[in-house]
């Protein structure tokens, strides 16, 4: 439309079209920013924030008002509210955790309230082992009837066998029959953890014939790590070799229990053919099945 037709149409003066047209952003109402009673007195609220960050607002406006301060409660109020972050310490933060199917198993005591029947007409307090999973959070607990290391023990393993499985790790919350002080388990805590794992751990040095010995079996380790320190994990499950300096994986391989096997993994095998300068392997095309189909005859 032309200007003419927009000033019939809206009825305003062409000078505002012009300006209206020129402008790049919608027309709006500016009215021009006036004090506030309180600009005067922001810095003496942050020396008083400075010196007491937890300072009642109440406080800070009565501080205030003996300087001359006239604003009301609140602008004051929605700018303590503003600044007072600013001098507080730091808040805490907090990590999310993850977990690994297996990598532990939290135990805790808990105490029923009602005493438990014990037979021959007598009743006892009883404590209740309870074991859990945090990955999968399957539970399971066992009765006992005191908090000596041996009733807790017992009631462990047999959470333990409930659970149909041994995690990597026990977690405690420094139960006093299992707890020696400085984060260190009781001496009777400690045996009935060496006894629970049946694997055992060594270290050795990957050597130029990159393979580790278990039992009768070679297992492959990881060419380019030779020369390297590595711990072997030995359980019943699996064989695992780690680095000791960067933590690298060195070998992953399911246990064998039968005798005299090598063992090799097939990156162990790329590995160990690109360092010695092999040709790549060829590539071998994949047909889909219906190709052989046609093939053999109905």
């Amino acid at each position: 439309m032309s200007i003419k037709e927009i000033v019939r149409r809206t009825g305003h003066g062409r000078n505002t079209i012009r300006r209206a047209l020129r402008s790049g952003e919608l027309p709006w109402y500016r009215r021009p920013p006036r004090p506030s009673k309180l600009d005067p007195f922001r810095e003496e609220i942050h020396r008083l924030l400075r010196e007491e960050p937890r300072l009642p607002g109440r406080r800070v406006r009565e501080l205030l008002e003996e300087q001359g301060y006239a604003g009301g409660k609140t602008i004051l109020d929605d700018y303590l509210r503003e600044v007072r972050p600013l001098f507080l310490p730091r808040p805490r933060t907090f990590q999310r955790t993850s977990y690994r199917p297996g990598a532990l198993c939290q135990f805790d005591l808990w105490e029923p309230s009602r005493e438990i029947p014990v037979g021959a007409g007598q009743t006892r307090r009883g404590c209740v082992v309870v074991g859990c999973l945090p990955y999968s959070r399957a539970g399971a607990a066992t009765l006992v009837f005191s908090k000596e290391a041996l009733d807790v023990l017992y009631g462990i393993g047999r959470v333990l066998v409930k659970l149909g499985g041994l995690p990597e790790a026990l977690v405690w919350d420094r139960e006093g029959a299992l707890h020696a002080g400085g984060g260190h388990p009781s001496e009777v805590y400690a045996a009935f953890c060496g006894v629970l794992g049946v694997g055992w751990r060594f270290v050795t040095r990957v050597p130029p014939d990159p393979y580790v010995r278990v039992d009768t079996c070679d297992y492959s380790l990881d060419p380019r790590l030779v020369g390297r320190r590595v711990e072997v994990r030995v359980s019943q499950r699996e064989i695992l070799a780690a680095c000791l300096d960067t933590g690298e994986l060195a070998a992953q391989h399911t246990r064998s229990f039968a005798r005299h096997r090598t063992i090799t993994a097939l990156e162990h095998a790329r590995a160990l053919r690109e360092l010695r300068g092999a040709p790549p392997e060829p590539e071998v095309e994949t047909r889909p099945l219906a190709r052989y189909d046609q093939l053999i005859p109905a």
